[in-house]
This record gives structure tokens, C-alpha cells and sequence, in this order.
């Protein structure tokens, strides 16, 4: 398998984490949607991140349908999200939240990036929208009992709100207050103190 993009992403990221804790073998190839954009076409043609190339040359796009298809390779005592319900939903729930919150960071990075002049109302639009987000988040992590967000053991919501948190941090240094939200930032220092957290990373590049 060859994953494609930089891990300054939290979507590249959260997958390049989910293949290494599987013991899946893969390539890395860091390439940017910007700087390398013909290079991923070849293989996707929206030419986003993550694009995961199998064996057979066929390419998956979005990082939960990669998730979902890499859940499909190991065994139920290994699957990170649950198969069953109502614990799948409930971890699905919180997942698509952080990467909810992901997206709305990238939103507003281009806006600040890309536009001459910055629209007010977007930027106030996508805080108020973060900001309840953690909220709801933190509220979630506090009603835990577990040493992970769900059960005893690491699972892709774990990773997905630690990857989330990491990436609105370095590219929105003064958007939020961390340290309003006490369970978020436990759980992000936990995780990201982790071997495999620490390898799978790299500080956040501007696009050209």
C-alpha cells in the first residue's frame, strides 16, 4: 500500500497512525495536493489527501472511507472502531465531530490564506462553529471512564480528536484557549506522547 500526503494533516495523519498500530506494512509518500498535485492526479482525480493505493493499484480518497476499509483487514480484537451498535454510532459520532472541527480549521486557514480580504462574518462563523464543537467534545471526554475515549484500549476516536488538536493548534495559535477545555488537553498530551504519535508527525507546512 502507498499512503499519500504530509502529515501535517490530521486526515493523512490519522490514517498513517491507524496502518502503523495494525502492523499494516505501507510506503509514504509526502505529497503535497498543492506542490505535487499532477503527481496525486495520476491516482486521484480530485488530487486531495489522504489517497491510500492498494496492492492492486486502486485508490481510496477520505480518510474514514480508508479507515473503514482498513477495519475490514483485521480481526474483530483488533478493530478500532466498533463493529457493533450502539457503540459504533456513539464512536462515529465523535469522530466525524473532530474531523467536523478539522475541516472547519482548514476552511478558515485558505480564508485567511487565499482571500485579499478576509470576510468577518466567515472567520466568526467557523470560530463560533470550532469552539461549540470542543465543547461538545470535552463535555464527552469528561463523562469517561475509561482509559480511552470508549473502552481500555486506543481507537479511532482517540486519534482522530488528538490529530484534530494538534493540527488546529499549530496552524491557529490564537483561535482558542486549549486550556479552557482540561479533558481535551489531557487526552491530546497523552496521546501525543505516544511512540507512534511522535513518529507519525512533522510541524505544520504552508502551502506554496
Amino acid at each position: 500500500m502507498i499512503l499519500i500526503g504530509q502529515y501535517d494533516s490530521p486526515f493523512v495523519r490519522r490514517v498513517g497512525i491507524a496502518l502503523t498500530l495494525y502492523g499494516i506494512p505501507f510506503e509514504h509518500r509526502p505529497w503535497s495536493s498543492f506542490g505535487n498535485d499532477d503527481e496525486i492526479r495520476a491516482h486521484n482525480p480530485l488530487t486531495r489527501v489522504p489517497t491510500l493505493v492498494l496492492d492492486d493499484g486502486l485508490a481510496l480518497t477520505d480518510s474514514h472511507i480508508i479507515l473503514d476499509y482498513l477495519d475490514s483487514l483485521v480481526s474483530d480484537d483488533q478493530v478500532m472502531f466498533p463493529r457493533t451498535e450502539p457503540a459504533r454510532h456513539r464512536a462515529l459520532r465523535i469522530a466525524t465531530l473532530a474531523t467536523g472541527l478539522g475541516d472547519k480549521a482548514v476552511s478558515l486557514f485558505y480564508e485567511k490564506r487565499l482571500h485579499g480580504e478576509v470576510s468577518a462574518l466567515w472567520v466568526d462563523r467557523c470560530r463560533r462553529q470550532i469552539e461549540e464543537t470542543l465543547g461538545v467534545l470535552e463535555a464527552s471526554r469528561a463523562q469517561g471512564q475509561s482509559e480511552y475515549w470508549f473502552s481500555e484500549r486506543i481507537g479511532h476516536v482517540d486519534i482522530a480528536v488528538a490529530v484534530v488538536l494538534r493540527f488546529l493548534n499549530d496552524v491557529h495559535t490564537d483561535l482558542v484557549a486549549i486550556s479552557n477545555y482540561p479533558h481535551l488537553q489531557a487526552h491530546a498530551q497523552k496521546l501525543e506522547a505516544l511512540p507512534v504519535f511522535q513518529t507519525i508527525s512533522q510541524p505544520f507546512i504552508p502551502p506554496a
